[in-house]
């Protein structure tokens, strides 16, 4: 049945020419291209939503489910993601939404609907208490038995997918890079890239979309809760996260803005937008030494610029 998945499994590595930008060219950029990781059939699961979800989709199956059941906000990737998902392989799809209905739907949750996924609204409060046994159970009295897929997709097998991103860096370079930098918001995706990478040379850097620090503590612990080592060095920068999830400032989207026009490839404001913003900022400030080689993934998550547009205008 998933047959079909495994070669698109590696996506493109992509250099930048930062003379266009300009920024010092004592280092180099290379764009890991996960944003076009996706089957033309169902092109809202994509990027790290590809790897966190195959491996489900998989188990699901193997379990012998029919219905895929999910959490997320109004605006979630992994909500449609999961629906795109859902219809494309045969599952029955059930999102969890934090929050009261709006209607009419926003791009996201009108999207989720139109490809099968079944929209059922938990109040905030109830909503903080989604992984406890009492909700799961209240559930499943509900909507019958269900393959539960945790909020952003952040679980053993998702990390099992974003494992092979390392591999497929270091294989696609022939060796090292000095650096990999990334978004975070669960802290799943980096947490199993660190799990995969056999590169003790290479330091990773995790660019917080929200503002806080607690990514650090999460992504330890999800190595340890999956009995997962790193020889990788890594850290989680907060520094560029311009107020908090889903929140931004006109330099971030003059920024996101002059990237789609200088390299013709899109970005999102919630998450890969902060990312270029804040490794383009730190080579602008000298933070990388010179020969450096810096890998960025982009994780997709396109889908979030047509959210974005809905509430504050075009981006472009």
């Amino acid at each position: 049945m998933f047959s079909a998945i495994e070669p698109a499994d590696l996506s493109p590595l992509q250099a930048l020419d930062l003379s266009l930008w300009p920024l010092d060219r004592s280092v180099q950029v290379f764009i890991k291209r996960d944003d076009l990781l996706f089957d033309a059939r169902a092109p809202y699961f994509c990027g790290n939503k590809w790897r966190k979800l195959k491996y489900n989709l998989l188990a699901a199956r193997k379990q012998g489910h029919t219905t895929l059941l999910t959490f997320g906000g109004a605006y979630s990737n992994h909500i449609l993601a999961t629906a795109d998902a859902g219809q494309l392989f045969g599952f029955s799809t059930i999102g969890i939404v934090r929050g009261e209905e709006h209607v009419p739907l926003n791009f996201t949750l009108r999207n989720a609907q139109k490809r099968g996924m079944f929209l059922h609204y938990l109040d905030r409060t109830t909503y903080r208490k989604k992984n406890t046994t009492e909700i799961l159970q209240r559930l499943e009295a509900e909507f019958g038995p269900c393959y539960v897929i945790p909020e952003g997709g952040t679980n053993a097998l998702a990390m099992q997918g974003c494992a092979k991103l390392g591999p497929e860096i270091e294989g696609q370079f022939g060796e090292s890079p000095k650096y990999i930098a990334l978004s975070c918001g669960t802290g799943g995706t980096m947490a199993g890239l660190l799990s995969g990478l056999e590169m003790e040379q290479t330091k990773v850097i995790g660019f917080s979309a929200l503002k806080g620090d607690f990514l650090q503590q999460e992504v330890q612990d999800l190595l340890a809760e999956n009995q997962r080592q790193t020889k990788a060095s890594w850290q989680i920068n907060t520094d560029y996260h311009f107020g908090g999830y889903a929140k931004f400032k006109p330099e971030l989207i003059d920024f996101i803005r002059r990237f789609k026009m200088v390299y013709d490839i899109a970005l999102d404001p919630v998450y890969t937008g902060k990312l270029f913003y804040g490794v383009f900022d730190l080579i602008g400030k000298g933070s990388f030494p010179n020969g450096s080689r810096i890998v960025v993934v982009h994780s997709g998550g396109l889908q979030g610029i047509r959210g974005f547009e809905e509430r504050r205008g075009k981006m472009w």
